[in-house]
């Protein structure tokens, strides 16, 4: 199950992020500074994909996969497009 019932997603302990402060994925709107830092994080890590994919899926909030949700909700839209 996911994260709502109190357990991280299996890639989760993995992922370069589990060693990072968790507010830092979590940016408060127009913290680009902040955000540019989580998508680093994201860019070094060998889980993003499995990220991503659990964050479309589940709708998670803040940055996962190296995306914002508002580039989550661009990716569904597009993906309902085609």
């Amino acid at each position: 199950m996911g994260r709502r019932d109190n357990q991280l997603p299996d890639f989760r302990a993995r992922a370069a992020c589990a060693t990072s402060d968790p507010e830092l994925f979590f940016p408060h709107p127009g913290q680009r500074r902040v955000i540019g830092e989580a998508k680093k994080v994201c860019g070094d890590c060998p889980m993003v994909d499995r990220c991503l994919t659990w964050a479309l899926k589940h709708g998670e909030a803040g940055i996962w996969g190296g995306t914002t949700d508002t580039e989550r909700r661009t990716l569904r839209r597009k993906g309902r497009a085609a």
